[in-house]
């Protein structure tokens, strides 16, 4: 898996990071399917470890993930697909301030079966200022 994500990294379709928290590997952020051209767009995914849950690590990574593929990396969109039951990344989302596009049926398969995700995106032309700033003015839950 890591040589997979380190290969597309190498080819421009997608960016393979991690998420630190107190000098210690606690997450993995990637960025898939990056095209550019008259899509010009990505599709982020992200997990964290229970442990690490919490701190605003998710969301800060996100936002400044975000931030940087629709400035220095030149996309238009960014897209995050999510699990209907999964509550906290629908709060990474809400805390974001990313328009929901819909539902994709049964778009990925997932521990046996074929799980329905969410949709959100941003455009470059929905933000002013910053995602990074949105994490910052999101209100505590």
């Amino acid at each position: 898996m890591v040589k997979s994500l380190l290969d597309q990294t190498k080819r421009g379709n997608g960016l393979a990071l991690v998420m630190e928290f107190n000098g210690e590997v606690v997450g993995q952020l990637n960025v898939a399917n990056i095209l550019y051209g008259s899509v010009s767009s990505g599709t982020i995914g992200y997990w964290i470890a229970k442990k690490a849950a919490g701190n605003s690590i998710v969301p800060i990574s996100v936002a400044m993930t975000i931030d940087y593929l629709l400035s220095d990396g030149g996309l238009h969109r960014v897209e995050i697909d999510i699990r209907p039951e999964n509550e906290a990344s629908l709060r990474v989302v809400e805390k974001l301030g990313l328009r929901e596009e819909g539902l994709k049926q049964r778009y990925i398969h997932i521990d046996g079966a074929w799980r329905d995700h969410r949709i959100f995106a941003v455009t470059s032309e929905e933000i002013n200022g910053s995602m990074l700033s949105r994490v910052r003015n999101a209100k505590p839950q």
